[in-house]
């Protein structure tokens, strides 16, 4: 079957589909497939959270996943 034939058949399926639901369900599914492939272009503050990240972690102010496990365990 066809990329095209197929894409008919979903629009008629979709048509016809009345549980809201399934059709939420079909929609957040295709656009999750749809944004992994566009790039995330990163603003201004969001670069500036990154750099001073990175900063934090070159100066060693960081905890690992064990510190994280022992402060956060009771």
């Amino acid at each position: 079957m066809s990329t095209l034939e197929l894409q008919e058949q979903l629009i008629r399926k979709i048509q016809i589909m009345t549980d809201d639901d399934i059709l939420a369900g079909v929609l957040q599914f295709i656009a999750f497939e749809t944004e992994k492939d566009e790039i995330h272009v990163f603003n201004e503050v969001e670069q500036q959270a990154i750099a001073k990240a990175r900063q934090q972690v070159a100066d060693g102010q960081f905890y690992t996943d064990d510190e994280v496990n022992k402060l956060t365990t009771p």
